[in-house]
């Protein structure tokens, strides 16, 4: 269920796999999206049992309509039943909340500064590589009062460069922004590493990703994979801080 959960002083990091869950065939099982064709209420018991298994309450993790932009929403509060927001970064202070952001081969980007108690939580895919969404949630946070070289960021499953194919005039148009990104597939043709852009951006905002288990979506059969088989469930990434709210 949570494929990996990372702690350092005063932050927590989580992701999730594809197991541990109820959806059925081709969601399944632990399908944390809600905008895939899944069954409501399926995706709401993965969800408490994904929030069970962190200790942390579900109605207090706050989600996003991820839009592939740039934009970053403050949050201070779950959204209730009010819209949820088009962004693909969340930036808090809460200590009582938990920030999520959800991929199937787009790169999950967890931040946190304990010191000065914010967290983050991006969604990067390759347009918002290009758009800039990880340099934006590393602003935003520091807005807030963190440091950007005190922060701990972390990269989650996302499809590797060397399965992410493209057409060569798109790869030329990402590496012209971000150059880090150029890539060729394992068997020769043109390509993008999202996950080494999104980290190139960060050293240039001064922040150091943390070296973390190297998972392609598309490769590995406990992931969630769109570009591997369309229809198909959503992981989860998780952030939270200790402390009293």
């Amino acid at each position: 269920m949570i494929g990996q959960h990372t702690t350092t002083d005063g932050a927590h990091f989580a992701f999730t796999d594809r197991w541990g869950g109820v959806s059925a065939v081709p969601y399944d099982s632990l399908n944390l999206g809600g905008a895939v064709g899944d069954d409501p209420a399926a995706v709401a018991a993965n969800r408490e049992r994904a929030a069970a298994s962190l200790g942390r309450d579900p109605g207090r993790v706050v989600w996003m309509n991820q839009v592939h932009g740039r934009d970053v929403a403050v949050v201070d509060a779950p959204w209730g039943d009010g819209p949820v927001p088009a962004v693909d970064a969340l930036v808090t202070s809460r200590a009582d909340l938990t920030l999520a952001v959800l991929t199937a081969d787009c790169v999950p980007l967890l931040l946190a500064d304990p010191v000065a108690g914010v967290a983050a939580a991006a969604h990067a895919g390759r347009p918002g590589l290009v758009a800039g969404v990880a340099p934006a949630a590393v602003a935003a946070m520091v807005a807030r009062g963190a440091d950007a070289g005190r922060i701990t960021a972390i990269i989650g499953p996302s499809v590797c460069g060397r399965c992410y194919e493209v057409p060569a005039a798109m790869r030329d148009e990402v590496a012209a922004i971000v150059p880090e990104a150029y890539a060729e597939t394992s068997w020769g043709t043109p390509a993008v590493d999202v996950a080494a852009g999104v980290r190139a951006q960060l050293a240039r905002a001064g922040v150091r990703a943390a070296d973390a288990p190297a998972v392609c979506t598309l490769e590995s059969a406990d992931h969630f994979s769109y570009r591997r088989d369309r229809t198909t469930g959503r992981l989860a990434g998780y952030v939270w801080l200790d402390g009293t709210p």
